[in-house]
């Protein structure tokens, strides 16, 4: 006769900060209520957010906290007539604001999961939520179409692997910026034009190939005071999305360029409590998986890591230190 689990390993962060205060620990094994699933945790992807936020704290995290947006798992325990059923796979994107996915079990509400099909791995589908629905929400913001031109800037990143991908396919121009240890792969997935970012002379570089005119959208990853760096480089009216905020724009940039200016927040699916918007994460979460299973978009190179304090630790440290050319995706075992 077996016996149910009443407890489950969950990975906490004990206080924000660059030492990444890391402790296992017991917790309750959560119960779901209705319309919701219990999921066994298979893989959990650490983002860029994740140690970001890790470092700097975020406003509505209480500590002990557990870290982890992007999770894939097996459904064990689903009501009667709630889909997915049990023993399906599937993929989710958390509530920046409440507790993550780096624990053994989770429950999470069945109308935002999208179900992972067969053949393909759970490592390979747990990369694909926060940086591919980003860079959709994205260029759905800007509306890039056949024949525009985007500029995309720190390339390197995750959003910008998809980003480039999916604006080829709409027919854009894309214009890449990142490190030049990335040029290779982003030219393979798809770049028109790769730029060394850290050149002296990429803002002649940019005038040789686009003119004074500028770009019809750019994509800005990082805010602060690259949002204005970019503004400068779009054309009169042109589209801009920003995914992590801006300061005060010039009253005489304001006018100069007139910018048609989106904010891209995946979180604010959650955080607004919209069902609509989640249900989006969901339907984005399927175009994902299926564009990848038929070989129209390829997935991010992944580096599997045991789930232990030293293993997400080291990986936190990576992604806050530099963009890595691998995913982090830690494997939750359990006893």
């Amino acid at each position: 006769m077996s016996v149910e689990k009443t407890t489950m390993r969950a990975l906490e962060l004990r206080q924000c900060g660059a030492e990444f205060d890391l402790a296992m620990a017991e917790h309750a094994m959560p119960v779901p209520g209705d319309n919701e699933l219990l999921v066994a945790i298979d893989y959990v992807a650490l983002n860029h957010l994740d140690a970001r936020m890790a470092k700097d704290g975020f406003c509505q995290w209480q500590y002990p906290h557990i870290l982890g947006l992007d999770a894939v798992g097996t459904v064990v325990s689903a009501a009667k007539g709630v889909f997915p059923p049990k023993g399906s796979r599937v993929l989710f994107n958390a509530s920046l604001a409440e507790q993550g996915m780096l624990k053994e079990y989770a429950v999470v509400p069945s109308h935002a999961v999208s179900e992972v099909p067969d053949g393909m791995s759970g490592e390979v589908a747990v990369s694909l939520p926060n940086a591919g629905m980003a860079a959709l929400l994205a260029l759905d913001k800007m509306q890039v179409q056949d024949g525009d031109s985007l500029a995309i800037n720190s390339a390197q990143g995750a959003v910008a692997h998809f980003a480039v991908q999916y604006a080829k396919q709409r027919g854009a121009q894309v214009f890449a910026f990142a490190q030049k240890e990335h040029h290779k792969r982003l030219s393979k997935l798809g770049a028109d034009w790769v730029f060394d970012c850290e050149s002296e002379s990429v803002c002649e570089q940019i005038k040789r190939e686009m003119g004074p005119g500028g770009f019809d959208c750019i994509l800005n990853t990082q805010g602060g005071d690259s949002f204005l760096d970019d503004l400068r480089h779009l054309r009169f009216c042109g589209r801009i999305a920003c995914l992590n905020g801006f300061g005060t724009i010039p009253e005489e940039l304001l006018f100069e360029k007139a910018p048609n200016i989106g904010v891209v927040s995946v979180a604010g699916a959650w955080m607004a409590n919209s069902l609509c918007a989640q249900q989006h994460l969901c339907f984005m979460g399927r175009q994902l998986l299926d564009d990848v299973s038929n070989g129209r978009i390829k997935a991010p190179e992944v580096r599997l890591l045991d789930f232990s304090v030293d293993t997400v630790r080291d990986a936190l440290s990576c992604l806050l230190g530099k963009t890595c050319q691998q995913r982090p995706v830690i494997r939750i075992t359990r006893d």
